[in-house]
C-alpha cells in the first residue's frame, strides 16, 4: 500500500483537513479491510478498478467512482476487485457543510454520488477534470479551484456548532456535551438539531469518533502501554468502558484489532 497526505491551500486549511492518495496493486490474496468512523466527511475519486463495499457478511455493493462518504456511526468492510488508485479530500467535521445545501444527516453511513449533491453538469465537469489530470498535483489544483469557487456562495456555519466542534477536537472528543453547554437543555436540543443538519451526526457520536482516533494513535504507536493505561490516558471511566466503545465503533476489541490483517488499511492511517 502506498499512502500519502497533502496539505490544502491556506484559504481552505480551516475546512479541509488534508488530501490523501492510496495506491494498492491487485493481489488475489487481498483481504477485506475495515473502514472505521473518524468524525470526518470525505469526497473520493476512484481511478482504479471497482471497490466492493460490504453491506453484510456476503452481500456487497460497488463504491461509486465519484462520491461523498458521509459521517459514519459504524465501521464497514471494503475489498478491491483489482488495482486501487484513489484520491480523496478529508474535510474537518464542520467543513463540508460549506459546500452543499443538503442536510448532512442524509449522508450518514452511506456513499452519495457527487452529482446528487452538486448537480449533473457541475459534477460531470469536475469528474472529467479529475480523470484527465495526469498527477496528484494537477488533481489538487482542480479540486481546490472547485472548492474555492463554491465558497463564494457558501452558507455561514452556525457559530454554536463550530465552537462545539472546536472544543471536541481540542479535547480529543472527551468533553461531554452537557459540560460544553453548561447543562442548558434548550441549547443542547438546539445544537443537536444543527449538528444533524450541518455535521450529519450528534455531538455525542462525533465525540466518540474523535476519541477513537486519539485512542488508535496510542494503541498503534505506543505499543508498550497496557490497555488500562490507554483507557485512562484517553479518559475513559475504566477499561471496560474503553473496550465497549471501541467494539461499538470498530466491531472487535482492541486486542483483536492489533495484528488483524483486515485492519491493515485502517492502521496505515495512524502510523
Amino acid at each position: 500500500m502506498i499512502y500519502h497526505t497533502y496539505k490544502p491551500h491556506k484559504d481552505l486549511e480551516s475546512i479541509v483537513k488534508f488530501y490523501w492518495t492510496l495506491e494498492v496493486p491487485f493481489d488475489s490474496n487481498n483481504q477485506k479491510q475495515k473502514i472505521i468512523p473518524d468524525g470526518c466527511i470525505e469526497m473520493a475519486f476512484n481511478f482504479g478498478d471497482k471497490i466492493k463495499r460490504y453491506i453484510s457478511e456476503t452481500d456487497f455493493i460497488f463504491h461509486p467512482d465519484a462520491m461523498v462518504m458521509g459521517q459514519r456511526t459504524k465501521s464497514f468492510d471494503v475489498l478491491p476487485t483489482g488495482n486501487v488508485d484513489t484520491f480523496a479530500i478529508c474535510f474537518y467535521p464542520i467543513g463540508f457543510a460549506n459546500f452543499v445545501k443538503t442536510p448532512l444527516e442524509h449522508l450518514v453511513d452511506k456513499e452519495t454520488l457527487i452529482l446528487e449533491l452538486f448537480g449533473l453538469v457541475e459534477a460531470s465537469e469536475l469528474e472529467q477534470q479529475m480523470i484527465q489530470a495526469i498527477n496528484t498535483k494537477q488533481r489538487i489544483k482542480v479540486i481546490e479551484a472547485f472548492l474555492l469557487k463554491k465558497l463564494n456562495d457558501a452558507n455561514t456555519i452556525n457559530n454554536i456548532v463550530k465552537s462545539t466542534v472546536d472544543v471536541l477536537l481540542k479535547a480529543n472528543g472527551v468533553t461531554p456535551i452537557n459540560v460544553l453547554l453548561q447543562e442548558n437543555i434548550s441549547q443542547r436540543r438546539q445544537i443537536e438539531r444543527h449538528f444533524k443538519k450541518q455535521i450529519g451526526i450528534s455531538p455525542k457520536q462525533l465525540g466518540k469518533a474523535i476519541r477513537l482516533q486519539a485512542t488508535l494513535n496510542l494503541l498503534l504507536n505506543k505499543e508498550s502501554k497496557t490497555l488500562t493505561d490507554i483507557a485512562y490516558e484517553s479518559e475513559y471511566f475504566d477499561q471496560n468502558h474503553f473496550i465497549k466503545d471501541f467494539k461499538d465503533l470498530v466491531g472487535i476489541t482492541p486486542k483483536e484489532y492489533l495484528g488483524n490483517e483486515n485492519m491493515a488499511l485502517s492502521a496505515l492511517f495512524y502510523k
